[in-house]
């Protein structure tokens, strides 16, 4: 992994990953503080900054993935391209660059902000909490992927159509619908009307 000034404050000295740090912020947005990834996400939760990706392939179909069985939180279910938590002092933008080729082995062309959507989404498996502000950026997926199986089950690039009929059958992470419905003109502006989104 490059080192950055935030990604170097998350590793010690001797390579060993240290506990994960979550940046807490205010309704507006604001940093007021930071937290243990697992302890904000314990309930009633705390509201920390997150992100989440939507990239496309030429076609305007959308890149999804399952989630690894092995995760703590929401393993085995699907849900956008990429989510995540940007370090203290990560700005989302590169927070989200960064797990996008750390997950997924591809490095997002044409990515974009897509506006900000704050939510609630108890997981009723886990009993842990998202409290997030969350980023959203679209983009465009080009070349070959190379998933971490660590993080990614299975991937598939599908249409607006494929996606709800894959949403009516297969579970999906609790955020994911929040996250899309808020992304969508953004979504449409990338991949033009045809695409149905």
């Amino acid at each position: 992994m490059p080192t950055t000034p935030a990604t170097a404050a998350n590793t010690s000295s001797n390579g060993a990953a240290e506990a994960i740090m979550l940046e807490l912020v205010d309704e507006n947005g604001t940093t007021i503080g930071t937290a243990e990834k697992l302890a904000a996400h314990q309930a009633p939760g705390q509201l920390h900054r997150a992100f989440s990706v939507f990239l496309f392939d030429e076609q305007g179909r959308l890149l999804l993935q399952r989630r690894a069985l092995g995760k703590y939180h929401s393993p085995g279910v699907w849900s956008n391209t990429c989510c995540g938590h940007p370090y203290p002092g990560e700005a989302p933008f590169a927070a989200a660059a960064r797990r996008t080729y750390e997950e997924l082995g591809v490095s997002p062309s044409l990515l974009a902000e897509a506006g900000t959507v704050r939510y609630n989404h108890p997981d009723p498996a886990s009993g842990l909490v998202e409290q997030e502000f969350n980023h959203l950026f679209v983009g465009m997926a080009q070349g070959q992927l190379s998933a971490d199986p660590e993080e990614v089950g299975e991937t598939a690039f599908v249409t607006a159509g494929e996606l709800a009929e894959r949403h009516a059958e297969a579970p999906f992470s609790a955020w994911f619908m929040t996250v899309l419905d808020a992304a969508r003109p953004a979504i449409r502006e990338l991949t033009g009307p045809a695409a149905g989104w």
